[in-house]
């Protein structure tokens, strides 16, 4: 489900974003305005993020094999990444030059009225995107708050689709601010000031969105709520004393390793061994389904500190 959440999210964001950056550059050929190009190159660079959140998405289908044997789930994490080192890139560092320019050498707006109901569209439209990702985005949130969400979802897409709308709706308003100001106050550094603040503003979603995944692409466990399930799981099933010590990592947003030594019940028979394990690992991938791989290694119970 999140996977097919996630997708249908991009693809919005992707649509909206491809339309948006044509009315910006059309917009700023007519005005000039230098936070309407900031603008229009950050709908590109968002576009072109879409785009590398689908192909992460399609590698990570691919089949394991020798090289890999736990597949590719984390080519989700990777493309999520390079999204922010491009949102940084391409969308913060050119506003901030441009901004810088504008300062430089300011000149009058052209037509700013033009570059206001532009504006005024790519908000429609970005709010539609924004929508999309709010929505599928909600049922995996469950009751922590967005911030928690964002920091600490295996999800990759939601997180950075969530970050790049609400980045790009305070940027449409930093960018209808400059453009106002200029042409109320006659001004035109007005519009290399909201410039200015766009760049700003992506380079901090940048640089959190980079911190966090690049988190999940080292490797993350389990969440707090997933591992207390699979240790009460664990400790319940039949035949296992305790859990002597167990470690999880995600080796995609939808799978996770689960490795852990127990305690078994002395006297217990191989048959029984084997039994008591395959029901246990049926019991956690029952509770917690992203656990799909798990490897529970049986020893004797020598005492808590074993």
């Amino acid at each position: 489900m999140s996977a097919e959440g996630s997708k249908k999210a991009i693809v919005a964001a992707l649509l909206a974003n491809a339309g948006i950056a044509v009315a910006k550059f059309a917009g700023w050929a007519i005005t000039g305005s230098s936070s309407m190009l900031a603008e229009a190159v950050h709908s590109v660079a968002d576009t072109s993020n879409q785009g590398l959140l689908l192909l992460g998405q399609h590698q990570a289908r691919k089949e394991a094999n020798q090289l890999h044997p736990f597949g590719y789930g984390r080519s989700r994490y990777f493309y999520s990444f390079v999204v922010a080192l491009v949102l940084f890139s391409l969308g913060s560092l050119f506003a901030l030059y441009e901004g810088y320019e504008k300062i430089k050498h300011p000149h009058d707006l052209e037509s700013p009225m033009v570059a206001v109901i532009i504006l005024l569209v790519a908000v429609g439209l970005e709010s539609y995107s924004f929508a999309t990702a709010f929505r599928e985005s909600k049922p995996l949130k469950g009751d922590v708050s967005w911030w928690r969400f964002i920091r600490t979802s295996r999800n990759p897409e939601l997180p950075v689709v969530l970050m790049e709308d609400t980045g790009a709706l305070i940027g449409l308003v930093l960018a209808l601010s400059g453009v106002g100001l200029a042409t109320i106050t006659g001004d035109p550094i007005w519009d290399a000031i909201g410039t200015l603040c766009i760049g700003v503003l992506l380079g901090v979603i940048a640089i959190i969105l980079i911190v966090e995944m690049q988190s999940a692409l080292i490797g993350e466990g389990a969440t707090e709520s997933e591992e207390r399930a699979i240790r009460e799981t664990l400790g319940a099933a039949p035949g296992i004393e305790r859990i002597i010590h167990m470690k999880t990592q995600y080796l995609g947003p939808d799978e996770m390793l689960v490795a852990a030594k127990i305690a078994i019940t002395p006297g217990s028979s191989a048959l029984e061994l084997a039994a008591a394990i395959d029901a246990a690992e049926a019991s956690v991938r029952e509770r917690v389904p992203v656990a799909r791989v798990i490897y529970l290694e049986p020893d004797i119970d020598r005492g808590p500190g074993a």
